[in-house]
């Protein structure tokens, strides 16, 4: 599955946030999105999973058109901004309620996932007294634990200690095979340390794509 991105443009009160981006996104690879804060890479993320509407171009998503086929893509996992649970229920729970919406994943699975970003899924803490890194492997495993052919992390390093930093790439490369996994990150090292390939961002315009080696 590929995501094809068309001359799309995000016009908000007369300024274009997002500006005739033409990329082409294909599974198995991990992409980086770099630029400075209000560069647009959130706003992007935002239009591929169908939060905001272009005005004009589209997203296709494999043989469908976003906004046209569906509404949002039909097999999504997304982290954008800071994680949010219920704060008085453990991580186990927060995720259990979550995975019945779609009942895609049993206990094992989702139990699977969490130790998976480091963390115990027997803990039975509240979520209101988790570390902000435990918060921040918390909501990667949300996005994660339904086995989702496109995952977008909006800074998902945050409050991560280096050791968690290169647990959750150790993780996005373990998965990446039959997905397309999308994130960004204001710090430029750990961003080339995740990614196979980067776009650079500047007012709401790819200005390059860089390979890395």
């Amino acid at each position: 599955m590929d995501i094809n991105i068309e001359n799309l443009t995000k016009t908000i009160n007369g300024i274009n946030v997002l500006d005739n981006i033409n990329i082409i996104l294909n599974s198995g690879k991990i992409y980086g999105l770099s630029g400075k804060n209000g560069s647009g890479k959130t706003m992007l993320m935002r239009a591929i999973c169908g939060l905001i509407k272009p005005t004009s171009g589209k997203i296709q998503i494999g043989e469908g058109v976003l906004g046209k086929d569906f509404s949002f893509p039909p097999s999504i996992g997304v982290l954008i901004e800071n994680p949010s649970f219920v704060p008085r229920y453990s991580g186990f729970k927060n995720l259990k309620i979550i995975a019945s919406i779609q009942n895609k994943i049993d206990d094992n699975q989702i139990k699977n996932t969490i130790k998976s970003v480091g963390l115990d899924p027997i803990d039975r803490r509240p979520y209101r007294k988790y570390s902000l890194g435990m918060k921040q492997r918390l909501g990667i495993a949300c996005a994660i634990m339904e086995n989702p052919k496109i995952i977008l992390l909006d800074e998902p390093t945050n409050a991560l200690d280096e050791s968690g930093i290169k647990l959750i790439k150790e993780l996005l490369i373990n998965i990446r095979d039959d997905r397309i996994i999308i994130i960004s990150c204001h710090d430029k090292e750990e961003l080339h340390y995740l990614s196979d390939e980067i776009f650079v961002i500047s007012e709401g315009k790819v200005i390059d794509h860089k390979l890395v080696e």
